[in-house]
């Protein structure tokens, strides 16, 4: 891989563990990145892709802060090859790929983001990666994964932006959980955005820059 120029994206087909990994990498504009996110999307099985509208914006967010964002499909989404895994083979291409992105970027601050099954998958990596800062969107805790403990803290700055009224992922579980960390990630709660963030991407937006901008 190489950078796209300022602002600009291009399209990749890695191979990974698992065979191929559809990707994009995407550049910031004007200066050259100082850093890199990798940004996981939500539940293979259930429609998600690196197309996600949540994950656009957290890609978004990380541009604006400077960095330069990969998007990719977890294992047997668009062009990606493999099959689902559960998060376990999906926690390793998270890994593969930031070793990649550090490639690119031998310096600079290092983040993972993820919306739902990909918070989850995010997390998990980022017990082994530890990143500069980690951004979880309504991250599930048991729902996917079998009753399987919660990861250990990533040892960096790590913000949770959940809807109270969550109806795929319950809000009240992930605060209790969330609350047994030492120490707590900064927890943004709104309201009335659902899971899916319909019409409320702002809400996202709004808490992320100044997150990435100061913690990484």
């Amino acid at each position: 891989m190489e950078l796209p120029q300022p602002g600009q994206s291009s399209e990749w087909l890695i191979d990974g563990p698992a065979g191929r990994i559809e990707a994009l990498l995407s550049a910031p504009r004007g200066a050259a990145p100082r850093g890199f996110a990798v940004i996981c999307h939500p539940h293979p099985l259930f429609g998600g892709a690196m197309s996600n509208k949540v994950v656009y914006t957290l890609s978004s967010g990380a541009l604006q802060a400077g960095l330069a964002t990969l998007r990719f499909n977890f294992r047997g989404v668009g062009r990606s090859a493999g099959l689902h895994d559960e998060g376990r083979g999906e926690t390793g291409d998270v890994l593969f790929l930031a070793g990649l992105m550090r490639e690119l970027l031998p310096a600079g601050p290092r983040v993972l983001a993820g919306f739902s099954f990909g918070a989850f998958v995010a997390l998990k990596a980022a017990a082994q990666l530890r990143p500069d800062a980690l951004v979880s969107i309504a991250p599930p805790f048991g729902k996917y994964f079998g009753g399987e403990a919660p990861p250990p803290h990533p040892g960096c700055p790590w913000l949770v932006v959940h809807s109270r009224d969550d109806d795929t992922v319950s809000y009240e579980e992930t605060r209790e959980i969330l609350a047994e960390y030492s120490p707590p990630p900064q927890l943004v709660t709104v309201d009335g955005a659902g899971h899916f963030f319909h019409g409320r991407l702002q809400d996202i937006s709004t808490v992320l820059l100044p997150f990435l901008q100061s913690a990484a």
